[in-house]
């Protein structure tokens, strides 16, 4: 794939990925605050108790969201594959995408499937665009051994 379409690539999964860490953010929030005003215990487990979990679990989704995010800006921004732990943590973010979509048709309906698979699509699109090259010919490969009878 060309330099002219994956630097745009990656940087509009970039943003989609900012957008998507604040949103989830928020999301978290409206949901603590809706469990800590409700003043009721689940299984004993307190409603402050779980309200705070609710927080956290946003809080490192938003992080681990806005971390993808900067590895594709700067991926896009220097034109060079990210490096192997960040490839790594692409992956997971394309496969959490999967995952949630395939929960997503059933709790929230197909748009949120739909919104979820783009995503995800960009994810990957982004790590074929800079994963090695497919169609690199054989004589720029370096020469063999000489085979031994």
């Amino acid at each position: 794939m060309s330099t002219v379409v994956r630097r745009p690539v990656a940087f509009v999964t970039a943003i989609v990925l900012f957008v998507e860490a604040v949103g989830i953010v928020v999301i978290n929030g409206i949901l603590a605050t809706v469990v800590k005003n409700q003043d009721m215990s689940l299984a004993g487990l307190e409603s402050a108790a779980m309200s705070n979990g609710t927080w956290a679990m946003g809080g490192a989704f938003g992080l681990y969201l806005l971390l993808c995010g900067l590895v594709l800006l700067l991926a896009g921004i220097r034109d060079r594959a990210p490096g192997r732990i960040a490839r790594i943590a692409l992956i997971t973010c394309a496969v959490v995408h999967g995952v949630l979509g395939a929960l997503t048709v059933g709790l929230v309906g197909w748009a949120a499937f739909a919104c979820l698979m783009v995503v995800l699509g960009l994810i990957v699109l982004t790590l074929l665009a800079y994963g090695p090259e497919a169609g690199r010919s054989t004589d720029d490969a370096e020469p063999s051994a000489p085979a031994t009878a």
